[in-house]
């Protein structure tokens, strides 16, 4: 049920690569995703229907998190106890993980970039690693491969509920040889109260990893380093502090790319020369390196060569440059949270130093909706010259005191000397950018998009007016 989510969907393909028959129900089956499932020959049907579902007589229902009470099939399911049924993470762990050694990349950032990283960077060292990623990745054939059972398995770890009915973070489900932290901080307002409550969880992620496992850890974050003692286990810390066991140094970011150096334990490790922006990125691929290093060697990660690294080009929406002319770059982004913000417009500030930064961002995330983040939302759009935000998202369901003002966060960006403009509706935000194009053209501009959704399409309409 939800098979057309990017989990559910690559999940769906996984457990038909393992020999199992698969279908599905969803409501607006559409390409890509609907694409490739008919391809490997796995049914769709579109919309619920308790009458269909019972005449399939399935051995089990897979049942999405986007699934809630009040759903046909699942109050019939309730009603009737006719077939069994599992969230995703547990049908991934009895079908997938089981007899895996398994590397599971949590985070509040970068989990799908350093997920996507670990899969790349085992299949260049000649393994063949299953793999699922909540992306699109564009160094691998597709977000999902089963790979063989003696090489690891690569999911990214998600702290979101299971399900309806099982409220614990998707990765404590996972099985973790290898738990990667790449950092921690308050996001989704909906599940968690407060920090408190998402370090309870990484908390419970950490006591399951086995003796003979690993913890790789972001050991630059502070609220990492606050998660109580994993003293069971061994812990790898990852980082530019010389406290680090694997330690990033010689960082540097200019137009041509990115290069940075990486050690371990005092023992040099390889020079890294990529695309890819920000020191973030190279953290997470110094995370992804260990992680990757460590199932194939447990006492040196080194064996892991980093060469291809250079070839990577990343996930489609992560810092996607969608034009790219000597005066307007065009960037979409999926960061939703005020540090990713934050730390992608430092990285296109040392990257384009002499051009004005546009963030255009929409507030549609359950945490970018509301107000809990507002003031560091504020801090991060201030990095740019520009900012032009979008209408919240359904702002109807949200009570008027709670919301994120868009327009009170635009006055005070103006008074600190940013031009900012706060939209009634995506469709006269896009008109604006539109009108702003011979100005753009005018100088030299980057114009970032930064929203976890569709953004009702603005960001491929104005990309092809801005390449006419």
């Amino acid at each position: 049920m939800g098979i057309c989510g990017t989990a559910m969907g690559n999940a769906a393909l996984l457990l038909r690569s393992a020999g199992h028959e698969v279908m599905g129900s969803d409501t607006g089956i559409y390409p890509p995703m609907s694409n490739v499932l008919k391809e490997a020959g796995i049914e769709t049907f579109e919309g619920y229907d308790p009458l269909r579902l019972n005449a399939l007589k399935p051995d089990r229902v897979v049942i999405g998190n986007a699934m809630s009470r009040g759903n046909s099939e699942v109050e019939w399911l309730l009603d009737t106890r006719t077939f069994s049924y599992s969230s995703l993470p547990e049908i991934l762990a009895e079908l997938v993980l089981n007899d895996r050694c398994n590397i599971v990349v949590c985070g509040t950032h970068g989990k799908t970039t350093t997920t996507a990283l670990s899969a790349f960077l085992l299949l260049k060292n000649g393994r063949d690693p299953g793999y699922l990623i909540g992306g699109v990745p564009r160094d691998l054939p597709q977000g999902c491969h089963l790979g063989v059972t003696k090489d690891p398995f690569v999911i990214e770890g998600d702290e979101y509920d299971s399900a309806f009915f099982d409220k614990r973070s998707k990765f404590i489900h996972y099985l973790p040889h290898i738990a990667v932290l790449n950092n921690l901080e308050f996001d989704h307002a909906d599940i968690f109260r407060d920090l408190l409550d998402v370090k309870r969880t990484f908390t419970h992620l950490t006591r399951i990893v086995p003796r003979n496992g690993f913890i790789v850890m972001n050991g630059d974050d502070d609220n990492l380093k606050s998660l109580a003692d994993c003293s069971w286990t061994k812990l790898i810390r990852v980082g530019v502090d010389d406290s680090n066991d694997v330690k990033i140094s010689s960082f540097s970011e200019s137009l041509t790319g990115v290069s940075f150096e990486l050690s371990f334990r005092g023992k040099a490790w390889g020079k890294v020369e990529w695309q890819l922006p920000g020191i973030y990125n190279a953290r997470n691929a110094a995370m992804a390196a260990t992680a990757a290093g460590l199932a194939i060697n447990s006492s040196d990660p080194t064996v892991l060569d980093l060469s291809s690294l250079a070839l990577y080009k990343g996930v489609q929406r992560r810092q996607e440059i969608l034009v790219n002319t000597t005066h307007l770059k065009v960037i979409e982004d999926f960061g939703h949270h005020p540090t990713a913000i934050l730390e992608t417009l430092k990285s296109l500030r040392a990257r384009y130093p002499n051009a004005k930064l546009a963030c255009v961002f929409e507030p549609r995330s359950n945490t970018a909706r509301i107000k809990t983040l507002e003031a560091e939302f504020e801090r991060a759009f201030a990095q740019a010259d520009e900012v032009y935000l979008g209408p919240v998202h359904r702002i109807d369901k949200l009570e008027v005191a709670n919301r994120f003002d868009t327009r009170a966060v635009a006055s005070r960006l103006n008074a600190q000397g940013r031009f900012a403009q706060a939209f009634p509706s995506n469709g006269e935000l896009l008109l604006k950018l539109k009108a702003d194009t011979l100005t753009f053209l005018s100088g030299e501009r980057v114009v970032t998009f930064f929203s976890n959704g569709s953004f009702d399409g603005i960001i491929s309409d104005f990309a092809r007016t801005a390449k006419a």
